[in-house]
């Protein structure tokens, strides 16, 4: 199992496996041991509950949940950089997830 789990939600779950895989790279450089991966928003709740990831963060498209989210669960959500998102900075992407989680603590 991995140190770290991060899940990024987006609308239907495409643009987003790109970012999962700049950011599994980015890990991967850094020598994280972390899972990344990426689900459509309609299945976002179940994922949260069978998952458990350690963070949640939302793709652009989809931050009209962010209040929704920080109300119903207890782990930091956060929206993406739109221009991170849209320059699909894995690394950016990765470093502030990682910040985000290292706070919860």
């Amino acid at each position: 199992m991995a140190d770290k789990t991060i899940m990024l939600v987006c609308a239907a779950g495409m643009s987003t496996s790109l970012m999962v895989s700049k950011m599994q790279n980015a890990a991967k450089d850094k020598g994280i041991d972390a899972e990344i991966f990426a689900t459509a928003a309609s299945d976002a709740d179940e994922k949260i509950s069978t998952e458990n990831p350690d963070v949640l963060m939302l793709g652009p498209q989809v931050s009209y949940l962010l209040k929704d989210y920080q109300g119903k669960v207890d782990i930091p959500v956060e929206v993406i950089n739109m221009q991170d998102y849209g320059m699909m900075r894995g690394e950016k992407v990765l470093d502030e997830a990682l910040k985000l989680i290292d706070e919860a603590k």
